[in-house]
Order: structure tokens, then sequence, then C-alpha cells
């Protein structure tokens, strides 16, 4: 009897302190996928919004990364909360408001992917048409279209998302009945993954045909970019959908295994908002080119005030210089009127030199 106490207590304490290994692992995770989002997101939208010509591939790329930008920068309460053991302290609000602004990102997020698998597949297979058809004010209002979208997707998911109490702690919890729940994650499931990703794995299965006819090099980059894409998708989303089904039959024998895999795999689904700024932009030839311009711009304007200044101080001293050399050259009876130029001349350089460095 003993023995089966001592057993049970020691299983008790490896659950609990595999529980917390994975939440320190998640909260991790978290604050990493929240800085590079942020960086990697705000760098995007800065380069395709400011510094690249408007286009087709731009707008697709800026509501991107605005849907990834927003998705991480909510993420901030989910690392306070998972470092205080779950526990909400941000209200009933902002409970709401960060369930429904996470979702919306997320179905925003993988409409736009989708968006963009589908727009190069006819880029590439009706060149005519997506010549004369495919133009930044249609692909602005298919984006504002799937913002739309993602709004009226996400609104059941804030309306039952609500602050429950356990044992004096308040948590951010879903306020759904079992049937209700079920539901929802079957709805997140067939639009927000099955059907995202079947097209956007047709549309490259597509692509990858057509590309079969172009020069070796630019098939192999195809590939490369393709089969990137579609296994990035689908390893961070993948597994999350699955814990979900497992996690809805509530099953007490799988609990453990959905309280470490559960976080686990939301970290992973979280991870693909820092991915898709590398996987979308940053292979993309113009946006390197563009970051190139945008730092070499801030290091010129740097540089060149720097080196004003220094041009600035030296030419005073060369005007200097020189008007003292003409001075000490001149004859006895020329000694007075060239000390008077000299003065004169060196007065409007000051003058001058001051009058720069008002403009400064």
């Amino acid at each position: 009897m003993g023995n089966a106490t001592n057993s049970s207590d020691d299983q008790l304490l490896w659950i609990y302190e595999a529980i917390r290994i994975v939440d320190l692992t998640c909260l991790v995770i978290y604050c990493v996928v929240f800085v590079l989002g942020i960086l990697g997101n705000s760098l995007v939208i800065y380069v395709t919004g400011y510094r690249m010509k408007r286009t087709v591939n731009s707008v697709w790329f800026l509501n991107l990364a605005l849907a990834d930008f927003l998705f991480t920068a909510f993420l901030i309460f989910s690392i306070i909360s998972l470092s205080q053991n779950t526990q909400w302290q941000f209200g009933r609000l902002m409970c709401k408001l960060n369930s429904f602004v996470s979702v919306v990102n997320m179905f925003a997020s993988i409409f736009v992917l989708t968006a963009i698998s589908l727009d190069r597949c006819l880029s590439i297979w009706v060149v005519v048409w997506a010549q004369n058809k495919r133009t930044v004010c249609k692909a602005q209002v298919i984006s504002a279209v799937i913002w739309v979208t993602a709004v009226i997707c996400s609104i059941p998911y804030a309306t039952f998302r609500d602050v429950t109490e356990h044992q004096g702690m308040l948590f951010c919890s879903s306020s759904a009945s079992k049937t209700q729940r079920y539901n929802l994650m079957i709805f997140r499931f067939v639009i927000g993954f099955l059907i995202p990703f079947l097209l956007i794995f047709v549309s490259y299965v597509a692509i990858a045909v057509r590309a079969g006819r172009l020069q070796r090099t630019r098939r192999r980059r195809s590939r490369k970019i393709i089969f990137s894409i579609v296994l990035a998708f689908f390893i961070c989303w993948l597994p999350f959908h699955v814990v979900q089904f497992i996690q809805s039959t509530e099953n007490p024998n799988l609990f453990v295994a959905v309280r470490i895999a559960g976080p686990l795999s939301g970290s992973l689904a979280f991870l693909n908002s820092c991915l898709n700024p590398i996987l979308y932009v940053f292979m993309c030839d113009e946006f390197q080119k563009k970051l190139k311009e945008s730092i070499c711009s801030v290091l010129e304007s740097a540089l060149a005030e720097d080196h004003l200044s220094y041009m600035s101080s030296r030419s005073l001293s060369s005007q200097l210089s020189r008007i003292s050399r003409k001075s000490d050259a001149a004859t006895p009876l020329d000694a007075k009127g060239s000390t008077s130029k000299f003065k004169f001349a060196e007065c409007n350089v000051l003058s001058t030199e001051e009058k720069k460095s008002e403009n400064f």
C-alpha cells in the first residue's frame, strides 16, 4: 500500500515538473515570437508600405505583415498571463478583445497566404489575363474582403470567451458548452486550415508543373520556395488542430498528454507569424533590394551630416590659412590694406559659418 502511494506521488511530481518545464518552454517561445514577429513584420510593413512600388505583390505582403504584426503584438498579454500561471489580470473586456484580435489575425493571415498562392498560380498559368486584370485596386479590394471575412469568422470566439474564477484566481477561458466548443473547433479547422491548405497545396502543385518548363535554375529555386511554404504551413498548424481534436474527446486518460502537447502546439502555430516574413518576403529579390537601399540611405544620411560638419571646419581653416599666408607675403606699404582685407575676409567667413550653424 505504501509503495503504491509513493509511486503515485512520484508520478504526480513527474507530471507537475513536466508541465512546469512545458510552460517555461512556451514562455520562452512566446517571447521569441513576440520580439522577432514585431521586428520582422515592422520591417516588412515599412519596406512594402513606404519603400517599394505599390504592386499586387506588395499589397499581399503588406496585409500579411499587418496580420502577423497585430497577432504578435497582442501576444504580450498571453506572455504576462503565462508568466503568472495563466492567471488573467486584464479584465473581461481585454479577455474578449485579446481572443478576438488573435483569432481575427489568425484567419486573416491564413486567408492572405491563400490569396498569395492563388494569385501566383493564376499569374503563371493565365499570363494574358493576369497582365490585363491583375491590378493593385483589385488586390486592395480582395484584402478588404479578407479582413471583413476574418472579423466575421472570429466573432463567435470572442462571444464565448470570458473571465472565470477558480480557487480565488481569475482565468480567461472559454465559456461555451461542449457542443459549442466542438462546433467552433470544426469550423476553425475547416475554414482556418483544411480549405486554405488544400488551396495552397493545389496552387503550388500547379505552379511546380508550370515551372518545370522553365530554366533549370529557376525550376530548382521555385521548388525550394514551394516546399518551404507548404511545409511551414503544414508543420505549424497541423499539430495545433490535431491536439484540439484530441482535447474535444475529454478523455481523462489523455489529460496529461493534452496538457503538455496543447501549449507546445499553440506555440508552434504562433511561430508561423515569425516565419512568414522570411518565407514570403525575404525570398523576394525586390524586397532585398529595397531593404539594402533603406539601410544604405540611413547610413548615407548619417555619414553625410558628419562629412558636412567636417568639411565646414576644414574649409574655414583652409580659408584662414590662405589669407594668413597672403598677409605675411604682402609688402610693408600694403600691410595696412592687407590687414584690413584679412580682417574683413575673416569676418565674412565666420559670419557665413555662423549662419550655416544656425540653419543646422
